[in-house]
């Protein structure tokens, strides 16, 4: 796929997945609207954080990383009954296990929620509310990962949009859950428990019409032992760690912020969610569309293309993920209060959640670098290097989480939670380092020419863009004190100045727009 076609088919991911953030957005204010920072609100984003961890780890993780690359290959090289046939025998087998693997986790939802969140058995009424949710949201994992198995097929095709606009149907579903359904329950929070299970259907149903459009809807058979099958599933094993370390590390991390005062999980859950903006539109939108690009060039055998889409993608990282980072810090307690303090959500939620995403927005570009890097092991159906990266990198998240939140909590510093984020990010960064090392070392990336000035130009321009929101946001108080009129209005002219101010800098630093239509189709 040539250069100006993956940027044209990353903005097609990026622009669905903004609409997708936007809503998640959304999304969001209404819970924090309807249900704050207390019991029930911790009680469901563990209910569901469980579920979607596991979507992450084997839907768009392990499986779509290790099922696209071999179903690319099969388009390359074999006739379409073939690839129908594959298909067909994948969905079969994975839809078993799947059932069996959602069974197990409805029967076992009280030994889950005492694995991953047992600062709630000291609380028998949160603990046994996230249980019951659990039991809801626990089925999402099999709808949502055969989501993932349309979607990859979909993206090996080209059809990249479908499959990124899919993941607004829950934010629709979570938001008529909490506005309609939930006055009618007895336990109001558990409507979104609800909304969780319905869109997981409502996701699949929607993109099968466009399976069958491309005369490639699968017929489900059981095919464990079929080569096609093996192959995916050996890739996978290894993959289910290599390809989730972040998520290993936020579940972690939720994990230890049960223990703490109540609200910390949902500190930072809020302040994740802001960082998964730049991260799903930019990120994910990249890895999405260069998976299946980079598969098809090492099916090819085609080296220097190979590399040169990773260096793209890098460059691009560069561009738009750094001013992302600036912005997130320096904005953090604006935007937080701009798109969540109202009703249940007061001005001490804010203040906790700020904290979070100041320490998560550090480790933005590294979140980002892993989300383009690990393809280029995945392309070549390379599964076992990211693992032994992945390992290291969760294990000194986990060593970076007792050296900073045991301190805090035993010297009583506000905000122990914010440790938790700054493990994570700082893992982040160990986790991208050993990759590129890694892709460097194995001779399969090299970086082109011109990234010493690059770097230089956009040091610069972060650096005025950081003094101008630095000075014009003001303190946190005037924010809280604002309705939401003044807060939307101001939050849009500031996040607008840095823009503006990031892009006449580039400019001035000596940018061009040649050369950045040079970058869309660069070799």
């Amino acid at each position: 796929m040539p250069k100006k076609s993956l940027l044209k088919s990353t903005t097609t991911v990026g622009g669905m997945t903004l609409i997708s953030r936007i809503l998640g957005f959304v999304r969001d204010m209404v819970i924090a609207r309807f249900f704050g920072a207390g019991t029930g609100a911790d009680a469901f984003f563990v209910a569901f954080k469980i579920p979607n961890f596991m979507r992450r780890l084997f839907a768009e993780g392990a499986f779509s990383q290790a099922f696209v690359p071999v179903f690319t290959e099969y388009r390359t090289k074999k006739s379409l009954p073939e690839v129908k046939a594959f298909a067909g025998d994948v969905v079969g087998t994975l839809g078993v296990i799947l059932l069996v693997v959602t069974l197990l986790g409805v029967a076992g939802a009280s030994l889950l929620v005492a694995i991953f969140a047992p600062g709630f058995l000291d609380e028998p009424e949160k603990y046994q509310l996230t249980v019951d949710m659990l039991r809801l949201t626990f089925p999402y994992l099999f709808f949502i990962s055969l989501v993932a198995f349309a979607g990859g097929i979909l993206n090996s095709y080209g059809q990249f949009a479908v499959p990124s606009f899919t993941p607004v149907l829950l934010n629709i579903s979570l938001i008529g859950s909490a506005v309609w359904l939930a006055p009618q329950l007895e336990v109001s929070v558990t409507a979104l428990a609800w909304g969780v299970f319905i869109a997981g259907l409502a996701q699949l149903l929607f993109q099968l019409p466009y399976l069958y459009r491309l005369r490639i809807l699968p017929r489900p058979r059981w095919g464990w032992r079929k080569e096609g099958v093996q192959r995916v599933l050996k890739l996978m094993l290894p993959a289910i760690f290599g390809s989730s370390v972040a998520q290993i590390n936020l579940l972690f991390d939720t994990l230890i912020a049960s223990f703490l005062v109540t609200g910390s999980v949902s500190w930072l859950y809020y302040a994740d969610r802001l960082v998964e903006f730049p991260l799903g539109v930019l990120g994910i939108a990249l890895a999405t569309v260069i998976l299946p690009s980079l598969a098809a060039k090492h099916a090819e055998d085609s080296p220097d293309a190979f590399a040169d889409t990773i260096d793209w993608a890098l460059r691009w990282v560069l561009l738009v993920g750094t001013p992302a980072t600036v912005g997130l810090f320096l904005l953090a307690g604006p935007m937080l209060a701009t798109l969540f303090q109202y009703g249940e959500f007061g001005a001490n939620d804010v203040e906790m959640a700020a904290y979070s995403l100041m320490a998560y927005s550090l480790g933005l570009m590294g979140f980002i670098f892993v989300k383009v890097l690990a393809p280029g092991f995945y392309a070549r159906q390379d599964t076992r290097t990211p693992v032994r990266i992945g390992v290291i990198a969760m294990v000194s998240n986990m060593a970076l989480n007792v050296v900073f939140v045991v301190p805090m909590v035993v010297f009583g510093i506000t905000a122990p939670h914010a440790g938790l984020a700054l493990a994570t990010s700082l893992a982040s960064f160990i986790n991208a380092g050993l990759l590129f090392r890694q892709l460097r070392h194995q001779g399969v990336y090299r970086a082109g020419s011109g990234w010493g000035r690059l770097v230089t130009q956009v040091g610069f321009a972060n650096g005025f863009m950081a003094v101008a929101l630095w000075w014009g946001a003001g303190e946190i108080d005037q924010w809280l004190a604002w309705g939401a009129t003044e807060r939307v209005l101001s939050l849009t002219i500031w996040i607008g100045v840095g823009a503006g101010i990031y892009l006449l800098s580039l400019v001035l630093m000596g940018v061009r727009p040649a050369q950045l239509k040079a970058l869309m189709r660069q070799r």
